[in-house]
């Protein structure tokens, strides 16, 4: 093996020790993706399950189980999860058990979408009341933001129950703590809006409601925003103070990222391909300011581009969403001595989403085992996403109107 590739390979899988004493193997984690794969009810299918056994098997760290719903009136898809006390833990168990195999880690992404909830199955709500072009929603109430640690910690103890190993907390993306800590979404007046701090306050409390509820030895994750990247939103100034105050918490693991889907926005991945991670000069300013380990998300394609990250500092850890659905087991490739890295495709005109489309559609492929077969078109995914969160929809409102 020559020189680069050990280097890689040494960097890569060296372990990561997390505040709480739990250690992850290697430093190559699976991100958060909305992968639309429950089944219409918040529960689970075997196709998820198969996914993120694909995951562990492939040697990856770490798996991430994106927008996982704490209640289930304000969803990101009907496709999500929902970890309410009613949920069918024996196939959260089950997922919990097989996305583990292989010493590898699962952690549900514990999420309310806010303002940016599914119109069809909830009435949107986020911190205030927004009226614009393609976006209306209502403001929370006192009595509202009161009840969401405990909501939260409530999820995250049945993350617990379920054998997870661990929860993250999504407060990136534009969702509802995004939209707390944005002066574009926020405009409160009172003690969770104006300063940075205000608006960091509910999510602190969420923090130390979670931890309550889980003790001290199990990992607790933070998603956040460098910048919303539209102006008016949050600046990478207020980010990094957020890392400030994050410090101050018992978090184990803060996952850098950026950008929103707030309707028209330009979303840091839909595109054809990228050139280069996203986020690293923010990351390697966090890192000066904190003693949490920070992970890095957004734009990862090769084996080199992570090696570099880590070997300069700028993380200590490389999460990867769409490289790991082009191959499940890059983690292992990543890990061995010859490397490789994924083919990114390149799509001629294809329509707003589609690209978005054409990854979660193939998800459902590798989650089938079929993913030499997945021949469809950004245009073809589009349609078949749609038609499938539509009859989905049906199955959400009978189960939690």
């Amino acid at each position: 093996m020559n020189k680069i590739g050990n280097d890689a390979k040494n960097l890569l899988g060296q372990p990561l020790d997390l505040p709480c004493g739990v250690r992850l193997k290697n430093r190559l984690v699976k991100s958060a993706m909305s992968d639309s794969l429950g089944d219409g009810a918040g529960n689970p299918t075997e196709v998820q399950v198969r996914l993120y056994e694909r995951w562990a098997e492939g040697g990856a760290a770490l798996s991430l189980i994106g927008e996982v719903q704490t209640n289930p009136h304000y969803p990101e898809k009907p496709g999500n999860l929902v970890l309410a006390p009613d949920a069918d833990l024996t196939a959260l168990k089950a997922l919990a058990r097989r996305g583990s195999a292989n010493g590898s880690n699962i952690w549900p992404q514990l999420g309310h979408a806010g303002a940016l909830a599914h119109g069809p199955i909830s009435d949107p709500k986020g911190p205030s009341p927004l009226d614009v072009e393609g976006l209306r929603c209502d403001g929370m109430s006192l009595e509202d933001i009161h009840g969401l640690p405990q909501t939260y910690a409530q999820a995250a103890s049945l993350a617990h129950k379920a054998g997870f190993g661990g929860v993250q907390i999504h407060a990136g993306h534009g969702f509802l703590f995004s939209q707390f800590l944005s002066p574009l979404f926020n405009h409160r007046t009172d003690a969770y809006g104006g300063t940075v701090q205000r608006r960091f306050r509910v999510i602190g409390e969420v923090i130390d409601a979670v931890r309550q509820a889980v003790g001290p030895a199990f990992p607790i994750g933070i998603k956040i925003n460098s910048t919303d990247k539209l102006e008016g939103g949050l600046t990478t100034d207020e980010a990094l103070q957020i890392v400030q105050l994050l410090d101050e918490t018992s978090v184990d693991l803060i996952d850098i990222s950026g950008g929103t889907y707030f309707p028209g926005a330009a979303s840091s991945s839909e595109g054809t391909s990228s050139s280069d991670p996203y986020f690293i000069d923010f990351a390697m300013q966090a890192k000066q300011i904190t003693s949490i380990p920070i992970m890095l998300t957004g734009g990862f394609e090769t084996r080199d581009q992570a090696t570099k990250v880590l070997s300069d500092g700028s993380a200590d850890a490389i999460s990867l969403a769409r490289a790991m659905v082009l191959n499940a087991s890059l983690a292992n490739t990543w890990l061995s001595d010859a490397g490789g890295d994924p083919e990114f495709p390149t799509f001629d005109a294809p329509p707003r989403g589609g690209v978005t489309a054409w990854y979660s559609m193939r998800l459902t492929a590798l989650g089938e085992d079929r993913e030499e077969q997945f021949v469809l078109s950004p245009a073809d995914a589009l349609e078949a996403y749609d038609t499938r969160d539509a009859q989905r929809c049906e199955t959400w409102r009978n189960r939690f109107s």
